[in-house]
């Protein structure tokens, strides 16, 4: 992980890009890994960890009553935290890591989310392993997401 976010942290000073992350399923894993890009101070904005429906509701904007595990969710979070943060390129995680499942959604169900400012968007994937495990293999999946954004 840490050569990826060195790759991250190359191509967004090459670029002159901003990044930010909203993180939900994560918990901060996922800034703390590309915090640790170097210039990471010219680069990455910081980002927003929202666990709670309400935090993602009133401070990212997310739309009342949808699905916090979800398509629409990640995507309405990215493009909360790229506005609040005022980035060009935002990634939001969201998602159920287990061990069981959670609103009808099994263990390992993560949503991506992105928002740059021609484009949006979001990928599905269904991870297996215990909780550190879906964690993990979601952070890695976020970060070559991230690499492919700011990259272009």
């Amino acid at each position: 992980m840490a050569d990826r976010a060195e790759r991250i942290a190359q191509a967004a000073k090459d670029r002159d890009l901003r990044v930010g992350v909203a993180e939900s399923l994560t918990c901060g894993m996922l800034s703390s890994t590309i915090g640790a890009g170097s210039d990471a101070e010219a680069w990455f904005a910081g980002g927003v960890v929202a666990y709670r429906t309400e935090v993602k509701e009133s401070v990212l904007g997310m739309t009342p009553g949808i699905d916090t595990c979800s398509a629409q969710c990640a995507v309405e979070i990215a493009q909360g935290v790229k506005r609040v943060l005022d980035v060009d390129i935002a990634v939001s995680t969201t998602g159920v890591g287990g061990p069981d499942p959670q609103d009808g959604h099994p263990a390992g169900t993560v949503y991506l989310g992105w928002a740059t400012a021609d484009d949006e968007g979001h990928r599905f994937y269904e991870f297996s392993g215990e909780p550190e495990e879906v964690l993990e293999q979601t952070v890695e999946a976020a970060l070559a997401l991230l690499e492919e954004l700011v990259e272009g």
